[in-house]
């Protein structure tokens, strides 16, 4: 697996602090100042309240494989060598879902229910991508 040769993500306004904090080797959320809720992906306004009132928190990085699948078929280039490779739904103990990428974890190994935590092995130029594997 080459973590370099991954699609860049696409950055904008919302997102680029979520990027800056995985550079430092943080995952960064939004949290709604009306409910207390956090939410993903970077947003200009709350979809709780619709409200441009919230602010960037520091997450625990830990969560819950909520879901999760195998990919068969190449359907991002930088990654066809990877094939197959497992997708997961991460629940973050904070509120939100994340759709990741498997580290230090074997297929046979992945279960839903399965306690996890959030790595920064590295990425394409310029990026730090957050994965996540067995729960530190």
């Amino acid at each position: 697996m080459s973590l370099q040769t991954r699609p860049k993500p696409l950055v904008d306004n919302w997102n680029k602090p979520f990027w800056a904090a995985c550079a430092e080797g943080k995952l960064r959320l939004q949290r709604c100042k009306a409910t207390g809720k956090c939410f993903y992906p970077p947003a200009p306004v709350s979809p709780f309240t619709g409200k441009p009132d919230w602010e960037w928190v520091d997450a625990s990085g830990k969560g819950t494989i909520w879901s999760w699948v195998v990919f068969h078929q190449g359907y991002f280039g930088g990654m066809k060598d990877e094939l197959p490779y497992p997708v997961i739904m991460v629940e973050l103990d904070e509120g939100p879902m994340l759709l990741t990428n498997i580290e230090g974890m074997e297929e046979e190994d992945i279960a839903i229910g399965k306690r996890v935590s959030v790595r920064f092995p590295g990425g394409p130029e310029g990026f730090t991508l957050p994965q996540f594997g067995p729960e530190a």
